[in-house]
């Protein structure tokens, strides 16, 4: 079974052997040697050959005669094949000595279409390259031109289109490396111009705001002349020129060109400029390109929302410093002037980007910055004006206040708070004016010399009548010359008073206001002026030191006529407001009443004056308390009283124009010379009185007391013979009554009948105190104590001390009994 087996696997092995390459039996004759049957498989490989050679032999002895055949052909073919060979030889030779030109112009076409297509390429490679070339030097010119927006729409274009057509190339490396810092430094560039346009208008602001402020009032000078179309606020007219111009830049920036102009930013040289109708726009003034540049570079670089946040941070720090004032802003107007034209100025600028940028700045942006400055404008105005005490630059600052005013409000902003203070101002001015006003009203009152006004010719008095509405019939027919009643201050007040009115109405002026607005603005600082200024000033002029009789009563004249004058006051507001003085509400001026407490205050003053003169002339009294009675004959007055009652006629008779008395002073009015004269005779009769009961006059003699009557005789007789005309009957004796009662009840010893007749009304002594009779009467017994020391044992004496005394004690006695 074994033997089988090997056999099988010999076979097996040996067709491997037969149909492997011999490359590959190495591992079949490896299994050979590997087994234990190497002899038994060798000898199967023996008969194998034999078998195979026995196979070949008979394939060779097959097929030999024709082996023959092919040997004896090969043979005849060699022959040929050397005929063969030299035939091709030779016609090699010939064909290569044919084809060497052949060959030569073959490889010179070939250099030529190799040439030729490196021709086509490097044409092809500069179609793509001299693009880019081309394009660098444009942006390399336009960096040096400084147009950095085409430059920067240049860098772009060959960043996103030409280099990548180019292929790679180091020049085409070394610019894409550099467009990142070119890009940088168009950026800063830009950046830098802008921040010099900021300086430079922060700088210039005034001189916008300046030209701003011009054409506003050449605007406002228009629409008072005629009623025409009006022109635009500074420039506004061509905002929208501007605005199309802007937009027809953009255009040409698209397409490469440059929205800017080669200018450095800041302001335009215009000085130099021939001047003609129109004042210069904000975009005559400046060049707003750096900024309209700068928009545009941020914008394509993506960075729009950067710059503008930038721009209006930087414009908001201007403002601070725009609305920041001198410290000593209020000293002049130059100062107030500087200041709004700065203002006008940054805001004229920002209307201008409002309305030729795109979102640049917005409408809310604007409004909150105005805002934030008018906020600021007001309270700088409140603080500086209250510094001012100048009705001028007041006046002046109010005018340039409407101008700043209406200049803003003709570009949109809303101004009401600025007219609002403009009113709040109104109080300060007036004050001011008030102020003014004293110390002029004090200087009229000052350099009068309180006398009647003489005139000599007609064209004199046509003077004085133009300047104060005198109304006098009976002085117009007088003959020159002649004189007017009042002194000058009466025209040079009146005249004053119609400047305040005149210097109100300019305040007045431009601030929006109604006619009834204005008239009841002005009547009540007239008012003010009236019942304050100048009632304080006349009460000045009429209780300073050194008056005399003689100006008080030409007082009293010349505040009787400026009172009648009040009425013409009230027309003179009505015609200068054209309001009627009969509107309803409408406040009425206070002059009346001004002048008539200045009136009552001379009037005063008169009476207290000549009271006064009156004590000088009592204090020279110098009774003898002490005299003895004098046995028959009559006894004189005092010699100071005879002196004073000379006065009083003297100066009663000049002042009310007695007959043959020289009008040389003006006349006291009738009620103020009765009033005067009662007003003398009771301070005559007090003081005599106060004399009487002076406290340091212990003891009065019965002679003392006569001659006291007899002064008093002479006051009466003074009183009787009618110093001023119209009292009636005898009124004026009954400033005495109360001393002559007195005396009579001494003199008399009439005691009897006043303790009698007390209390009722028909007493004799009806006016005398029981206190100041008790007061005298122990004055009296003090004198005759002193002379009893002497004359003791004398009955009369005694018999008089004990009337006395028992008068004395019914006179108290009828006190306690009335007070009781």
């Amino acid at each position: 079974m074994a033997s089988v087996e090997t056999a099988a696997e010999h076979e097996r092995i040996l067709r491997e052997i037969e149909s492997t390459d011999t490359n590959c039996i190495g591992p079949t004759l490896r299994s050979v040697y590997d087994g234990q049957e190497h002899g038994l498989f060798m000898e199967k490989l023996d008969a194998r050959i034999r078998n195979h050679d026995r196979e070949i032999e008979k394939m060779c002895n097959h097929h030999f005669q024709g082996f023959v055949d092919s040997i004896t052909e090969l043979l005849k073919v060699r022959g040929e094949a050397q005929k063969l060979k030299s035939q091709v030889t030779d016609t090699n030779r010939r064909l290569q000595d044919d084809g060497k030109e052949l060959t030569s112009s073959m490889e010179e076409l070939q250099q030529c279409r190799v040439q030729q297509r490196n021709i086509a390429t490097t044409i092809d490679k500069l179609t793509h390259c001299l693009p880019v070339l081309e394009m660098y030097s444009r942006l390399q010119e336009q960096m040096r031109f400084k147009r950095y927006y085409p430059a920067l729409r240049t860098l772009e274009q060959l960043e996103h289109t030409c280099l990548p057509r180019a292929g790679q190339y180091r020049f085409c490396s070394i610019m894409a490396e550099n467009i990142p810092k070119l890009r940088t430094q168009i950026r800063d560039t830009a950046m830098t111009q802008l921040r010099d346009f900021l300086e430079s208008i922060r700088k210039h602001s005034d001189k916008i705001g300046e030209a701003a402020i011009k054409q506003a009032q050449l605007q406002r000078s228009l629409d008072s002349s005629i009623s025409t179309q009006p022109r635009a606020l500074l420039g506004r007219r061509s905002r929208k020129e501007a605005a199309v111009a802007g937009g027809a830049g953009t255009d040409s920036e698209r397409q490469g060109g440059s929205p800017v102009s080669e200018q450095d930013s800041g302001i335009l040289d215009v000085e130099d400029e021939e001047e003609d109708d129109e004042v210069p726009g904000a975009h005559d003034l400046v060049d707003f390109s750096p900024v309209y540049c700068c928009l545009h570079i941020y914008t394509v670089l993506g960075l729009r929302d950067v710059f503008e946040n930038y721009y209006r941070k930087q414009r908001r720090k201007q403002a601070r410093l725009v609305l920041q004032p001198h410290s000593n802003m209020h000293e002049t107007l130059e100062g107030y002037t500087r200041y709004f034209n700065q203002i006008v100025g940054f805001f004229v600028v920002e209307d201008h980007i409002l309305h030729t940028t795109q979102g640049l700045v917005n409408r809310a942006y604007v409004e909150e910055l105005w805002e934030l400055a008018l906020s600021k404008i007001i309270a700088a105005l409140r603080t500086h004006s209250s510094y001012c005490d100048n009705p001028d630059l007041v006046l002046d600052l109010k005018n340039l206040i409407v101008l700043f005013a209406d200049t803003l409000q003709g570009y949109g902003f809303p101004v009401s708070q600025l007219f609002d203070m403009l009113l709040e101002m109104r109080e300060q001015y007036g004050e001011i004016l008030l102020k003014r006003w004293n110390i002029t009203f004090r200087q009229v009152l000052d350099q009068d010399n309180y006398s009647p006004i003489p005139v000599s010719t007609d064209q004199e008095y046509k003077h004085y009548t133009s300047q104060f509405p005198l109304q006098d019939p009976e002085l117009e027919k007088l003959p020159f010359p002649k004189k007017l009643p009042f002194s000058e201050f009466v025209p040079k007040v009146y005249c004053q008073l119609k400047e305040f009115i005149y210097a109100c109405l300019k305040y007045s002026e431009d601030l929006h206001l109604s006619s009834t607005e204005v008239d009841d603005m002005i009547r009540k600082s007239t008012n003010l002026l009236l019942t304050r200024t100048l009632s304080h000033c006349l009460q000045y002029a009429i209780k300073k030191k050194n008056v005399g009789l003689a100006e008080l009563v030409q007082v009293i004249i010349n505040t009787t006529h400026l009172e009648q004058s009040c009425h013409f006051l009230e027309e003179f507001i009505s015609n200068i407001t054209n309001v009627p003085p009969d509107t309803a509400n409408a406040t009425k001026l206070y002059g009346t009443s001004t002048f008539k407490d200045a009136r009552h205050a001379a009037e005063a003053e008169i009476y207290t004056s000549l009271n006064a003169k009156i004590d000088q002339f009592l204090q020279l009294a110098d009774y003898d308390w002490m005299a003895a009675v004098q046995g028959g004959g009559t006894l004189d007055a005092s010699d100071y009283l005879i002196d004073l009652i000379a006065f009083l006629r003297s100066t009663f008779s000049v002042f009310t124009n007695l007959p043959g008395t020289p009008v040389e002073h003006a006349t006291l009015p009738g009620k103020v010379a009765q009033t005067a004269c009662m007003s003398a005779c009771k301070h005559i009769s007090t003081s005599l009185m106060q004399l009487l009961l002076d406290p340091e006059v212990r003891q009065i003699s019965m002679g003392a007391l006569h001659q006291l009557y007899t002064d008093v005789k002479e006051c009466e007789s003074f009183a009787r013979a009618g110093p001023v005309a119209g009292f009636q009957g005898d009124t004026l004796l009954l400033a005495f009554s109360d001393l002559r009662q007195l005396l009579d009840l001494f003199t008399q010893w009439d005691w009897s009948t006043y303790l009698a007749d007390y209390g009722k009304p028909t007493c004799k002594y009806l006016r005398v105190n029981p206190h100041t009779a008790l007061a005298l009467l122990e004055k009296m017994r003090e004198t005759s104590r002193k002379n009893n020391v002497f004359a003791q044992f004398r009955k009369t004496d005694r018999d008089r001390q004990k009337l006395i005394d028992t008068v004395i004690k019914q006179l108290r006695n009828l006190i306690a009994q009335h007070h009781t």
